[in-house]
């Protein structure tokens, strides 16, 4: 979810005004990803933001738990709903079983959630980063951040990828693709690169 949204799409998107004038076919696209969001998708989000502890009913129910889990977004629902329904994708039903239990065990679906009722700034929006920055552009992240956007975001961006497949969870749904962009990313600082 990097934060690569320029002001004038995140006022359009904030106050359901058509996207500005002039995307590219990316920009276009990484628009319609987050429009979808913002209408079909943020009340998971803003439910955590406003009031997190309504939330705790989870904690007294596996199957709440992971009926929350699994309904984070569309796009790894559908992920999750093909493993269950025997396609082999990235995870398997234990993958997603173990998820679930070490939430339940460790009771910390209620303190992970608390990320989003402690942040106050805006999710998406740029956030002014000047240390150097790796990009992974996984294609069912909530938006596929274009590059134009990334390196108006980022001035020291020192990788940038898009990948074939993984979403919001792509360390947990395509492990060997995320460990490759991690090493990739971190390899121009490795080799003493000025950035």
């Amino acid at each position: 979810m990097p934060a690569t949204v320029p002001p004038d799409v995140s006022r359009a998107l904030k106050y359901g005004e058509p996207a500005p004038t002039g995307l590219s076919a990316d920009e276009q696209h990484a628009y319609g990803q987050l429009d979808t969001f913002f209408k079909h998708g943020l009340g998971y989000t803003i439910e955590m933001t406003n009031r997190p502890q309504t939330l705790y009913g989870v904690e007294d129910s596996p199957i709440g738990l992971a009926g929350w889990i699994l309904d984070h977004d569309a796009a790894s629902q559908s992920l999750i709903a093909w493993v269950f329904d025997g396609q082999a994708e990235g995870l398997s039903r234990d993958d997603i079983l173990d998820n679930i239990t070490l939430y339940w065990l460790t009771k910390t679906a209620i303190s992970s959630a608390r990320l989003y009722w402690e942040n106050k700034l805006a999710f998406f929006d740029v956030k002014h980063v000047t240390i150097p920055v790796a990009l992974s552009v996984f294609p069912d992240e909530i938006y596929a951040a274009p590059r134009s956007w990334a390196e108006r975001a980022y001035s020291k961006l020192i990788h940038s990828n898009r990948l074939e497949k993984g979403g919001h969870f792509a360390a947990w749904e395509q492990p060997k693709a995320f460990a490759e962009e991690l090493r990739a990313g971190f390899r121009p600082l490795r080799a003493g690169v000025s950035v």
